[in-house]
């Protein structure tokens, strides 16, 4: 893919002998006692679910750097066999730009990706990318539902990688809510009709979301496959390079809509109860775990709560995260609200913080926080006081591909200790 585009923005690494040229410059070595924190390779031991300081009920324990007033926002991460850097990291945001319609991403995904690992992320989450053709959220969406869009996708896995954070890829099928309109497509809040690229949609039951157009209920086989589809992407995210899976059961996308007894009222294995409500995600996340490496993580994406009387709550969240984190999840990545149109939602400054705390308190897991966390500060206090092990910087990082740097200066850490790309360290604040 990179040899056939007009540029190429890698080799951010730098050779040996540039990198000690670079240190004599300086003065000081780069990154100086965070190697630990700056490898996004495998550690040593594949198993280690928490290597965080911090136990999973939110309380201190004794930092592991040296430095006493070292920001617990920049300690670095272990799941499983994986070490992020930091505890900063960018959630999957559609940018609904593939215009080709064919499911591959651009020379725009390389730059928007890799410019945010250059700005210092922990892990870099692609959008959420469709598993299948009709599972798009527009026709504008990226895919890995074929073997020919893979290296479309490995140049930028390979760039995020180069650039020194985690390279993560968010797999969704929208159900009910694809075929929809986007920027520079039209039909915003609308359904995409047939004559300009849009398709019919599934979902768990026949129940429409807002003014979208009716969906017609899958059939049990119909959801065996999809549930196959996600493990063949994921396979695919392997094989492009990507180091995390993240499955996207939010944001009344189909999973979720699985998960909502308001979307869901099915009376098969697949509905009904909440055992039934969760099988098609729970058999999604094994079909997945089968089909990437054991010492992957693998991350899921829920909305705590939908915001709706009678609808997915905080309660049903707990209860799932316990059972993901029986089947191989290492992480819950934790926002809110998506399967129902109209209702309030009470959107101020770290609003969605709260429910982050609560799983990761009561289901004992490793969660992130996401939501109007838009300050350094703010965001280092929610790490360092345990309420989410990270936090996801989304539309401030559209703002700022830099915000992890220019957070490392807020919170006083040395130039020498920040994500730098070595390039960079002569413009550190």
């Amino acid at each position: 893919m990179a040899e056939e585009l007009d540029f190429d923005f890698r080799g951010f690494g730098g050779s040996d002998r540039q990198k000690e040229s670079l240190k004599r410059i300086e003065g000081e070595p780069v990154n100086a006692g965070r190697e630990a924190g700056n490898n996004s390779g495998k550690g040593k031991d594949a198993k280690s679910k928490r290597t965080d300081g911090r136990s999973a009920k939110g309380k201190k324990m004794k930092k592991k750097s040296k430095h006493s007033d070292f920001p617990a926002l920049f300690e670095p991460m272990t799941l499983r066999g994986l070490t992020v850097r930091n505890r900063i990291w960018l959630p999957p945001m559609d940018m609904y730009s593939v215009f080709e319609r064919d499911g591959r991403p651009t020379q725009f995904h390389y730059q928007h990706y890799v410019s945010r690992a250059l700005g210092g992320f922990g892990m870099v989450i692609a959008e959420a990318t469709a598993v299948c053709p009709e599972g798009r959220i527009s026709p504008f969406d990226t895919g890995l539902w074929e073997d020919e869009q893979i290296d479309a996708w490995r140049w930028i896995a390979d760039g995020i990688k180069q650039a020194g954070a985690v390279a993560a890829i968010q797999l969704n099928h929208a159900g009910r809510k694809g075929s929809t309109g986007c920027s520079g497509l039209g039909y915003i809040a609308n359904t995409v009709p047939a004559e300009d690229g849009g398709w019919p949609t599934v979902a768990p039951s026949e129940i429409a979301y807002g003014r979208y157009a009716m969906p017609r209920a899958l059939s049990v086989d119909e959801i065996h496959g999809i549930t196959w589809a996600f493990a063949a992407a994921a396979r695919r995210a392997v094989e492009a390079g990507f180091q995390a899976i993240e499955i996207h059961a939010a944001h009344g996308y189909l999973i979720s809509q699985f998960l909502d007894p308001l979307s869901n009222v099915r009376d098969d294995e697949y509905g009904g109860g909440f055992e039934g409500r969760i099988r098609f995600l729970v058999e999604t996340v094994d079909a997945v775990r089968s089909m990437i490496p054991e010492d992957m993580p693998l991350l899921v994406r829920v909305s705590a709560t939908d915001w709706a009387a009678g609808g997915w709550d905080l309660d049903q969240t707990v209860r799932l995260a316990q059972v993901l984190k029986e089947h191989a999840v290492d992480l819950v990545d934790v926002s809110t609200g998506g399967i129902v149109s109209g209702v309030s939602v009470p959107v101020n400054p770290k609003y969605q913080v709260p429910f982050a705390r609560q799983v990761r308190a009561r289901a004992q897991v490793p969660v992130t926080a996401v939501g109007l966390i838009t300050k350094p500060k703010q965001a280092e206090r929610i790490v360092e006081k345990g309420e989410a092990d990270a936090v996801e910087i989304g539309r401030a990082a559209l703002r700022d591909p830099y915000w992890p740097l220019r957070a490392a200066h807020k919170l006083g850490l040395a130039k020498n200790q920040a994500p730098y790309p070595m390039q960079y360290v002569r413009g550190a604040y």
